[in-house]
């Protein structure tokens, strides 16, 4: 697969791939971001044909709009069609976990498999966020001053980098080595798009206000797993609504991690989403039940 892939706009969309065995079309997070896989792609690239791309407008991608849900939704297609798949497995992690779900609502028909990484869920009020607001100042702590005044100001393309590298500290748990797994997403620095992040960020929440996500989800037959860390500032009850809806669902939650759990718990990541990606198509998955979300 040459990284030549067009949308059907004529968009450039950097795509590349690597690994033999079954599709797996990664889906970073973001929005505004680019690919950070490296480290996934090198635990699963023995028994898959891993995909690895830059959504549109971020990364090495062409910074070329518009940057709504559905234009993503179709540039994800394009990056299928280009690998000649006629069904692909999905994996998406936190802003990619949402656009991997709606493109199975969307093609349910071309997906084999979901995995759902360390996503926020479908309810209508994104009530995790007041929850991760407070804990995100703890977690980075001596640096919180400076992350705050970074984010209350225009910055320079440096201080970009520097305001990411102390978000992205906090989504590590041992705090000896959050800065330096920070800093190797932040490198190459490839600069974040923020009207991306934004307009998307938007879109997103009116989606799930405007619509009855678990509704849709009660009929997708896709065979999904939802991949958790239990430390992850988001709180994984937010989760709990799609786990519930989703007819044929397992969930892997990896003690001692973050929000990227292949990180802080390879083992225990790679092991959950071999096993799944390998598994019999006809196996019946057994259903998750949850516990009622926390209130507090």
């Amino acid at each position: 697969m040459s990284p030549e892939v067009f949308a059907d706009d004529g968009c450039h969309i950097w795509a590349a791939q690597a690994g033999d065995g079954p599709s797996l079309v990664f889906c970073h997070g973001g929005p505004g971001l680019w690919d950070y896989f490296d480290e996934a792609a090198a635990l699963l690239g023995d028994f898959v044909r891993f995909v690895r791309w830059d959504q549109r407008g971020c990364g090495r991608s062409e910074r070329r709009g518009p940057y709504t849900v559905a234009r993503f939704v179709a540039d994800l297609d394009a990056v299928r069609q280009h690998l000649g798949a006629s069904r692909v497995s999905l994996l998406g992690h936190s802003w990619g976990a949402m656009l991997a779900l709606r493109y199975a609502l969307e093609h349910p028909d071309r997906v084999s498999r979901l995995i759902y990484v360390s996503g926020t869920g479908v309810d209508p009020e994104d009530t995790w966020r007041p929850m991760f607001h407070r804990d995100i100042e703890q977690r980075i702590g001596a640096d919180a001053g400076r992350w705050k005044d970074l984010r209350n100001r225009n910055r320079t393309p440096a201080e970009d980098r520097e305001l990411a590298i102390l978000q992205w500290s906090a989504d590590f748990v041992d705090p000896a080595e959050a800065r330096q797994h920070a800093e190797r997403l932040g490198t190459p620095w490839l600069g974040i798009n923020y009207e991306c992040a934004n307009s998307v960020n938007a879109e997103v929440r009116q989606y799930l206000r405007d619509h009855d996500v678990p509704a849709r989800c009660r009929s997708l037959t896709v065979p999904t797993l939802i991949v958790d860390g239990d430390q992850d500032l988001r709180p994984r009850w937010a989760v709990d609504s799609l786990a519930r809806a989703l007819p044929h669902v397992q969930r892997v939650t990896l003690t001692g991690a973050g929000h990227m759990p292949w990180v802080e718990d390879p083992d225990g990541f790679r092991q959950a989403v071999a096993g799944f990606v390998a598994a019999d198509d006809h196996a019946t998955l057994d259903r998750v039940h949850c516990e009622p979300p926390d209130p507090r």
